[in-house]
């Protein structure tokens, strides 16, 4: 390749990077398919295996009751179908900053400035306990926020075939 001359690529950049996982349709209930997410070779193996739902406490139909999710049934979804669901990849990212870094966030600011303004444990401590449930209830309004704007739900792919599984 020489400088100017053009670059071909295959790659669509026009559509956004999906995050991909099969899944079953369990039921059909109007215009909406309720499936659950199947669990790949791997799940179960690391060290949150027991908060996802693979090895959690309950028997194994109350972990899948618990993971079922809805879907618009626009393409006539039958019960027993395989289909691959997906997120967009910046929706996930988002949703994983609101859960995880804005607790933490505050959490720490407030111990921090506790820490300084008052330079005792206790009031570090006492501080960093206000500065987390604030990091939770503002988490909890940026997941409504998402969940509103429907970025939170999973899209229909397409149909799975024969044995595809998630990479």
């Amino acid at each position: 390749m020489t400088v100017g001359e053009p670059v071909y690529s295959t790659e669509d950049f026009s559509a956004p990077a999906m995050v991909e996982g099969t899944a079953h349709v369990v039921a059909v209930e109007g215009n909406m398919a309720w499936l659950v997410p199947e669990t790949g070779s791997s799940c179960g193996g690391c060290a949150s295996a027991s908060a996802c739902g693979s090895k959690g406490i309950g028997t194994t139909a109350s972990r899948l009751e618990a993971r079922r999710f809805q879907l618009v049934n626009d393409v006539g979804l039958r019960v027993g179908e395989r289909v691959v669901v997906g997120i967009r990849e910046n929706t996930l990212l988002r949703a994983s900053l609101t859960a995880y870094a804005i607790p933490l966030a505050t959490l720490l600011s407030a111990g921090a400035l506790a820490q300084w303004w008052f330079g005792s444990d206790l009031a570090t401590m006492l501080a960093m306990f206000a500065g987390l449930a604030l990091g939770l209830w503002l988490a909890r309004l940026g997941a409504g926020r998402l969940l509103v704007r429907g970025e939170l739900a999973p899209r229909f792919i397409r149909r799975a075939s024969p044995g595809e599984t998630c990479n």
